[in-house]
Parts: structure tokens; sequence; C-alpha cells
């Protein structure tokens, strides 16, 4: 799928070394394409306030757009003091 600049997408798997979880929403920042390989993307994350929690590149394969039938949920990271 090839998606647009700065449109909201939903990520499709887990990216544990960034804390990202399938269903996490971010935001395509940059389109990357190499001959003979899939689209990539990079994308995004941020907190419920705003702030950058990931900028993550990505293949397309790994990312969808929002559904009508999809609803925000919201899930804590535990945060060490």
């Amino acid at each position: 799928m090839d998606f647009q600049l700065y449109i909201d997408v939903v990520l499709l798997r887990d990216v544990p070394e960034e804390d990202l979880s399938a269903g996490d929403v971010g935001t395509v920042v940059e389109r990357h394409e190499v001959p003979g390989r899939e689209i990539g993307y990079s994308v995004e994350f941020f907190d419920m306030l705003g702030k950058t929690v990931a900028v993550v590149t990505l293949p397309a394969s790994a990312l969808r757009v929002p559904a009508h039938t999809d609803r925000p949920a919201v899930r804590s990271e535990q945060v060490a003091v």
C-alpha cells in the first residue's frame, strides 16, 4: 500500500525494541524507496500528550490506514522513576 506523508497509520506488528505494540497509531513522516525492495516509511509515534516516543522505519506491509471500526485505546507504560 502507498501511504501519503503526514497521515496516521496503524502498526500491524509489535516492535519490542521500541516498546511499540500492534495497534499503536503513528504518523508517516518520510517515505523510503530502494530499488528491488519493499517501500518503507519512517513513522513517528507519540504519547497522549504529544511527546514523541519513537521514530521507526517500517515496511509498508507493517502498516495500515485506520478504519471506521477502529477505536482508540490507552496502554500505560511503566516509567522508571
